[in-house]
């Protein structure tokens, strides 16, 4: 069984689980990204792709130049970057895993008082020679908006309160008053949501209704002292629309960890700025986190090669599985 593992930027997925326990398994790991174009031919000899989150979307006529491919082995219960119907069809279970920890909602508010103490900004500037050059703004007494208030939203919105003294209004595609109320959160309008916000979070999944949700029209009701900040997926946010916010000071800042491209391309327009702090979608990539989805992983491919596959994702569209 020859088994490619995707994406492995620090070159430590061999240490964080027991490949060796895949009985019969040949593993190449690949650190950089592999672009469609290459894949048809760097990918060919493999049995399994295994995946981390979505970091390389996987495309689907890229799919079917794949015939040696029986499982793709992925990362948490969602694998939007891959079509998991025309897997199935081609007789590819799609496998996922359980999530693990809290480290998106660490480095949400790791963002969030970066961006608004101008961390990033004072640590060059400390380097230059400089002191103290910006002020920041206290969390206390201030409104948190929440864009979305499932597992990570509901967290974030818990802590603004309980730990900053924050005001937390929220919305969201599915929610209620009453389970906003339910924690401590008043339930506003969409437009009351980017109007009232001091800083606003956003914490939906990228799906065909929340792509290009965050537009010009959203940017023109903020406050010009307010603060974006997106640890979802990038294109829940027009990108253009956030740069020429940014650009035109329409907003005070904006903290990013997702963006349309990954990784950010050289030269992008967001480098170019000062008012807005970017991590490579560090939500997810802790030791812990990445040690747990590889080992889920592990177990998923073994479960796989015994005959008796666990956490299929696209079962429901699974024809004759490939052997």
């Amino acid at each position: 069984m020859r088994i490619a593992v995707l994406d492995d930027y620090q070159g430590i997925a061999h240490e964080l689980a027991d490949w060796d326990s895949i009985a019969g398994a040949e593993v190449t790991f690949f650190r950089e990204a592999i672009t469609p174009e290459e894949m048809p031919d760097r990918l060919a000899p493999f049995d399994v792709v295994q995946m981390m989150r979505e970091r390389t979307p996987i495309p689907t006529d890229v799919l079917r130049q794949l015939p040696n491919l029986k499982l793709l082995s992925g990362t948490g219960r969602r694998q939007p970057h891959v079509n998991g119907e025309e897997a199935g069809r081609l007789g590819i279970p799609v496998t996922g895993t359980d999530g693990a920890g809290d480290s998106t909602p660490e480095l949400v508010w790791g963002l969030i008082i970066g961006v608004t103490r101008h961390i990033g900004w004072e640590d060059q500037r400390m380097r230059e020679g400089k002191w103290q050059t910006r002020l920041g703004a206290g969390l206390a007494g201030r409104t948190l908006g929440v864009l979305g208030m499932g597992r990570i939203g509901t967290k974030i919105a818990v802590s603004a309160q309980q730990t900053f003294g924050m005001n937390v209004i929220a919305w969201g595609p599915t929610l209620t008053p009453e389970r906003a109320a339910a924690s401590g959160a008043n339930y506003v309008s969409w437009d009351e949501l980017f109007s009232q916000a001091d800083i606003l979070t956003i914490h939906v999944p990228l799906t065909d209704l929340s792509r290009g949700w965050v537009t010009e029209r959203e940017f023109s009701l903020m406050q010009p002292s307010a603060f974006l900040v997106n640890t979802s997926r990038g294109p829940i946010v027009r990108e253009e629309a956030l740069i020429q916010a940014l650009r035109q000071r329409r907003i005070a800042g904006a903290a990013l960890d997702v963006y349309d491209v990954e990784p950010l391309p050289a030269g992008h327009a967001l480098l170019e700025l000062d008012n807005v702090l970017l991590t490579p979608h560090l939500g997810y990539a802790t030791l812990d986190s990445l040690a747990a989805f590889y080992q889920y992983s592990v177990d998923n491919i073994k479960a796989w090669a015994a005959g008796e596959p666990v956490n299929v994702l696209n079962a429901d569209f699974l024809t004759e599985p490939r052997r």
